[in-house]
């Protein structure tokens, strides 16, 4: 197991510095993907970069959305010989000292998706919340299982090669959409889910670029979808069955 960390950023400028602080002493590489910040926040990561030799940028010319930025991540990171990407949010809303706990499960089982079960404080918005609730039970719905606790954290590790050869053969969301098409996805390959613990908080004054309505509506769209693909005879292939003889 060879895994890196990666970071998909949009105008958090902010706060990632402090977060790639507290990842540093893990002595992990660490790949961020910078998706067409504003001016604030490109300064922020080259000096960064000037710091920390252990820290790649790779830079989007114009926003295409986290999901795009989160491909960019696991096939650069694959690129360079990592099996697993750990991936964690720039806006502070993680507890990196979880870390630990994601790559240990990883370690212990590395064909396995782990992923975060947020344990929320009280600064969590309640519509958030709620919100969080109707996409696991729809995603108990799309793949038959109880075993995702939580499909939208956005904190988990990541198996490179079976993910990234289902995106070979699979178009996803680019957007806020992304992270629980491929938790849906990769269960019904049957990637085995291990849930970790993780404390997530809603920092005072902090940015969301989680719109209400717009991003409701791509989920919505992409649960359709996938209750769609998941019809019997339409389940996700990893890999190709030799033809019968």
């Amino acid at each position: 197991m060879k895994p890196c960390i990666a970071i998909p950023i949009y105008d958090h400028g902010g706060t990632v510095g402090k977060v790639v602080e507290d990842v540093a002493s893990l002595g992990l590489p660490c790949l961020i993907v910078d998706d067409g910040s504003g001016e604030p926040t490109r300064l922020e990561l080259q000096r960064l970069a000037g710091r920390h030799p252990w820290i790649k940028i790779i830079h989007h010319g114009r926003n295409l959305g986290r999901g795009a930025a989160l491909r960019t991540a696991y096939s650069r990171a694959s690129e360079q010989g990592f099996t697993h990407v750990v991936q964690i949010d720039a806006d502070g809303q993680h507890d990196t000292g979880d870390l630990p706990k994601f790559l240990d499960a990883a370690k212990r089982s590395p064909d396995s998706l782990i992923l975060g079960r947020p344990i929320f404080d009280a600064s969590v918005p309640r519509a958030r919340l709620y919100g969080r609730q109707i996409s696991r039970a729809i995603v108990w719905i799309e793949t038959h299982s109880m075993q995702v606790e939580d499909p939208l954290c956005g904190f988990r590790c990541i198996p490179l090669e079976p993910t990234l050869q289902l995106l070979g053969h699979r178009s996803t969301g680019d957007r806020m959409d992304f992270d629980p098409e491929l938790v849906v996805r990769l269960v019904r390959c049957g990637i085995r889910v291990i849930n970790v613990p993780t404390r997530v908080r809603y920092p005072e004054g902090g940015i969301s670029h989680f719109h209400m309505v717009y991003d409701n509506l791509r989920l919505a769209r992409t649960y359709l979808r996938l209750a769609l693909d998941g019809l019997p005879g339409r389940r996700e292939i990893l890999r190709h069955q030799a033809p019968p003889s």
